[in-house]
């Protein structure tokens, strides 16, 4: 049968035609003349209504949106432009907190906040705040833009993690995720060594970043992320929690895909060319080997470990690799660049000295130059996390935050240290190390407060503080206690 359209329809194509066509061809405009930010803001804005229901149906849908994007956000950087694109992980983390305030609060166990972790987060938040009074002067800009990755993130994410990351399924779930996506981010750095770079990755090295990441004619690997300090840095992260996960009490076939994992990953660290993240590995393998609790582990983990450190230290094996030859120097007192960051800290010692609470926040490293570019200490580059915190918050400020992150630490070692359930204490075991290795890799270089590895701390110490939670899930009739 032959269909035939109403007059009012009729009407109504003829209407929507025109506009539909002017509409394509100013997207197309626009797109020519901005570049791809356009579709994919039109994408987003496609797909915000469906994520913002989801997220209110179920807020653990924008906390697992949150840890995935902190991994690529600088890929849309690079290869889109035109937007700071790192707005999204708080739009996403405040979102995720939205919908958990707008949900029946009986959904989630708020006795999982009531802990000594979330009051050591608000009370740095409140000394970050206090920073806006530093008689130094430094810029309110400046400091809004640094405390973000300094204390916003952390105070977003260690509470939401413990609200909706508490169950033994969200731990299992958090840590297939971080890893499968490190070694995503592997393989592209394998594909950027070997294959060649995108269009975005090149902007980024002829805006400036060849200085970095060109030394000698050899590539330093920065793959999805910031930089090559912080890929590297990731990398050497994930790998070590692939590693002591490969130990655990778990099928034959997992810790084959375990040590897989960890060995693709070691490579990803070593083309990044950060020697920093040496440590991160050291460090990590070192508050591992003590968790374990076995005196044989103990003992040959120690001898492998200062094995390697000796191989790299006195002999010359395997220097024909340049990535090997890299990572040598990072036990080489006498290299140039650490040359240079001693006297750079020796200028900030001078500088602090008469300063006990710093600069203020955002003063140094990137947004200090662009806020704060009249004071003394925006033309020092920290070069280190531990010395950017020295500099923004002085010596007492430093004293405070370290303090803090060595009870955190002492508090997790001590709760993996009670766990009875060998599974769960392999896997909070490796979360405990990896943020160790993560804060001690940041006296090198600016880590702990960069995405994805800030993220990542911060949910690690989320689950460790809610271990024997975890375990009485496992074995309820154990009876474990946090006190350490």
């Amino acid at each position: 049968m032959r269909q035939f359209a109403f007059p009012a329809e009729q009407k109504l194509k003829a209407f929507l035609l025109p506009i539909a066509t002017v509409v394509a061809i100013g997207i197309g405009w626009l797109t020519a003349q901005i570049g791809l930010l356009i579709p994919t803001l039109l994408v987003v804005f496609a797909l915000a209504i469906p994520f913002l229901i989801a997220v209110f149906h179920n807020p653990k849908v924008g906390f697992k949106a949150a840890i995935i994007y902190c991994f690529i956000i600088f890929t849309f950087s690079r290869e889109i432009g035109g937007f700071q694109f790192g707005l999204l992980i708080d739009g996403l983390l405040v979102l995720t907190w939205m919908g958990v305030l707008f949900s029946d609060s009986n959904l989630f166990d708020w006795d999982n906040i009531k802990n000594d972790l979330c009051w050591i987060t608000l009370a740095w938040f409140l000394i970050t705040v206090l920073e806006l009074a530093n008689p130094a002067g430094a810029s309110p800009m400046g400091w809004l833009q640094e405390m973000r990755g300094t204390t916003l993130y952390w105070m977003l994410s260690v509470p939401l993690s413990m609200l909706l990351f508490n169950t033994n399924k969200d731990l299992n779930f958090f840590l297939i995720l971080i890893i499968v996506i490190s070694l995503i981010a592997t393989v592209y750095g394998i594909k950027q060594l070997h294959i060649g770079l995108s269009a975005g990755d090149q902007r980024f090295l002829d805006a400036g970043a060849y200085r970095t990441h060109i030394l000698f004619g050899k590539l330093r690997v920065f793959s999805l992320y910031s930089d090559a300090g912080n890929f590297g840095a990731s990398q050497a992260h994930i790998c070590l929690v692939a590693l002591i996960l490969a130990l655990g009490p778990f099928k034959w076939w997992k810790r084959v895909l375990l040590v897989a994992a960890a060995s693709l990953l070691f490579y990803g660290m070593l083309i990044s060319g950060t020697r920093g993240a040496l440590f991160a590995l050291v460090v990590g393998i070192a508050v591992a080997l003590f968790l374990s609790k076995n005196f044989k582990i103990l003992v040959i983990g120690s001898v492998l470990a200062l094995s390697g450190l000796f191989v790299l230290k006195y002999t010359y094996i395997g220097n024909s690799n340049y990535h090997i030859h890299r990572l040598r120097t990072a036990v080489n007192p006498e290299d140039a660049s650490l040359g240079v960051r001693l006297y750079n800290q020796q200028r900030l010692h001078e500088y602090l000295k008469t300063r006990p609470f710093g600069g203020g926040v955002g003063v140094i490293g990137f947004w200090g130059e662009k806020y704060n570019s009249d004071k003394y200490l925006s033309t020092i580059p920290p070069d280190s996390y531990w010395v950017k915190v020295w500099a923004s918050y002085g010596i007492v400020g430093f004293i405070i935050w370290f303090g803090m992150m060595m009870y955190i630490l002492g508090k997790c070692c001590g709760i993996v240290w009670r766990i009875q359930d060998k599974g769960l204490r392999v896997k909070l075991m490796a979360l405990t190390a990896g943020a160790a290795g993560i804060l001690f890799c940041s006296y090198g270089n600016e880590v702990i407060n960069a995405m994805p590895s800030s993220i990542i701390v911060y949910v690690s110490w989320a689950f460790v503080f809610l271990g024997p939670k975890l375990a009485k899930e496992i074995q309820p009739e154990t009876v474990l206690t946090t006190n350490v």
